[in-house]
This record gives structure tokens, C-alpha cells and sequence, in this order.
């Protein structure tokens, strides 16, 4: 066989895996087989898992937290860079010459060498989970049970990667199993990390809470249309208003006043409010009240001229 055909033949098959026989729990095996293909067919890793870690929306979200709540934070205080929108600006950066950039970015360099060696892997201790890798069937299982949402906050994996967490932490000794594990959101876990054991896996059922059926018109939704759903609210439309659109827009969970709502699904909310003003006017006015059944409800009025909102 000439290599023209046995390369027609590994394309083949590569192609075959891809398209046909790949079963994916992740997307971990197209990413490390595409790095081998962009780096002459080899890699060490190290440097595969940097790819991963590129890819993996969690470390991202992580990241990009730790980027503003912290450093980002510390340098604008101390007048390094500045910060417009989403974007950071080294302050005095364009008068800089390339000989004095390269200087500075050898200083960098120097910094963070001095660092690991005086502080060891302890530096990356916030993240490091010391224990094998979930299997995926494993993670799936944890994450369906969840419903998808973290089981602390009750934020959809839609809205924030969910992390499947040690209930008893490893360095408790919690074992590794499915009895062990509980879906927390990549903030919750981290705030959480190894402080306690707290299982929050009942804790996402007081967002199922509903009125008995008849005792709340809203609960039982047949006060109007479900037009938005989100994982913890929906949007009613009003049939009867004929001069305005007017929306009610209301937690899923049985819900009396405004301080008893949670983030999560004050989360849902904003997201259908944000929703709503994108596909009607600018003009609109907010109320919140409590009905006749005391369900917390939240009326938006969409008008044709200015007014002004209220809370």
C-alpha cells in the first residue's frame, strides 16, 4: 500500500471516529484530538489540559470573577490599569517603549517565579481537588438529579456551569460516591470549598413550593397566557387590558413578599424583564404587589409615550 492510501485510509478513519463512533460525555476528546492535529501529532499532557481548561466554561466563569472581584480590583485602586465596560487598559501603556515593555514583562516573569518558589503548589490550593476525576455517567446522574439547577442557590446550568461538589470535602476524608456528591454552581462550590459539610440537596425543594390547587389564581395560572418561562418564573399576559401590554411576571415557588425571593430567582425575573423590553417599547412601568392570594407578583406596562418606572 502507497502512503497516498495509507493516509487516505487514517483519514478515513479519523473522519469515521468523528462523525460515527465517537460517544461524547464531553466535549474533552475532539478538543485533544484537534490539539494533536494543530501541534504535528504530538503533545505533552500538560499542554492538552491547557486546552481543556481553555474550553471548560467553569474555569472561565472562575477566572473571569476572580479577574474583577480581586486583581482587577487591586490594580484599579492602585492606578495600573483601568477598566471600560468588559475591557482592562494598562495605564500608560502606549508611552511605553518596546525596550521598557520587554523589561516589565521580564519583572512580571521574576514576580511570579519568586512566588511559586516561596509559596510551592499551596499557590493554586483554592483550586486544586485532590481526588480523581468524575466520571461523566456520574456527573450526568448528579446533575440530573439536580434538575440542572445548583442545588444551594437554585441558578440554572443554563446561567452559571454547575460543579458536582463533595458534600463531606475529601480532605474530610467524604468518599468518592454518587451518596457523597450534590450539584453546587462554580461560585457556591468555591465559597463553599472545603469549610463544611452541609448537604444542600433538599434545599432546591422549596422552589417547587405551590399554593393547594384553587387557593391561588397565579399558581394555578389561569389568570392568562404563559408567555416567558424561565427555570424559576414565568410571564402571564394580560387578555384584558386592551389600550397597553401588560405582563404579570411572577416566581414559580408560592412566594408572599419581596425580601423572601431568592437570587436565583430574582435571576429569572430580570432575565424576562430584560426579555420583555428587548421585543417592546422602552417606555415602561414597573409595580410589584402581592395579589389576592398573596402570591408576589411583578405588573410591567409597556406605553406608546414616556413614564416613568416605579418600584
Amino acid at each position: 500500500m502507497d502512503e497516498k492510501s495509507i493516509a487516505m485510509k487514517i483519514f478515513d478513519r479519523l473522519c469515521s471516529y468523528l462523525s460515527t463512533h465517537m460517544k461524547m460525555s464531553h466535549v474533552y476528546q475532539p478538543i485533544m484530538i484537534k490539539h494533536l492535529l494543530e501541534n504535528g501529532g504530538n503533545a505533552k499532557a500538560n499542554e492538552i489540559a491547557i486546552d481543556l481548561v481553555q474550553n471548560d466554561l467553569s474555569q472561565i466563569e472562575y477566572y473571569t470573577e476572580r479577574v474583577n472581584a480581586m486583581v482587577g480590583k487591586v490594580l484599579r485602586k492602585n492606578e495600573v490599569v483601568s477598566k471600560v465596560k468588559d475591557d482592562y487598559f494598562l495605564v500608560g501603556y502606549e508611552n511605553l517603549t518596546e525596550e521598557e515593555r520587554h523589561k516589565l514583562i521580564l519583572a512580571c516573569s521574576e514576580k511570579i517565579e519568586q512566588y511559586k518558589i516561596k509559596r510551592g503548589i499551596l499557590i493554586w490550593d483554592h483550586r486544586r481537588k485532590n481526588r480523581k476525576p468524575i466520571d461523566g455517567s456520574i456527573r450526568y446522574q448528579v446533575l440530573n438529579r439536580a434538575n440542572n439547577v445548583c442545588e444551594l442557590c437554585g441558578i440554572s446550568s443554563t446561567i452559571k456551569a454547575l460543579e458536582v461538589d463533595h458534600i463531606v470535602p475529601k480532605n474530610w476524608n467524604g468518599p468518592d460516591d454518587l451518596s457523597n456528591y450534590q450539584a453546587l454552581c462554580y461560585q457556591c462550590n468555591s465559597n463553599k470549598r472545603d469549610t463544611d459539610d452541609t448537604d444542600f440537596r433538599e434545599r432546591g425543594l422549596i422552589f417547587e413550593e405551590r399554593a393547594p390547587y384553587g387557593d391561588c389564581r397565579f399558581c394555578d395560572l389561569q389568570n392568562g397566557k404563559v408567555v416567558i418561562e424561565k427555570n424559576l418564573a414565568l410571564c402571564l399576559e394580560d387578555d384584558e387590558s386592551k389600550d397597553l401590554k401588560k405582563f404579570f411576571i411572577l416566581p414559580k415557588r408560592h412566594v408572599l413578599a419581596l425580601e423572601d425571593l431568592k437570587s436565583a430567582e430574582l435571576n429569572s425575573i430580570h432575565l424576562i424583564i430584560k426579555e420583555l423590553k428587548s421585543q417592546n417599547s422602552n417606555n415602561v412601568n414597573l409595580q410589584c404587589f402581592e395579589s389576592g392570594a398573596r402570591h408576589l407578583v411583578f405588573e410591567l406596562m409597556f406605553f406608546d409615550s414616556y413614564s416613568e418606572i416605579k418600584y
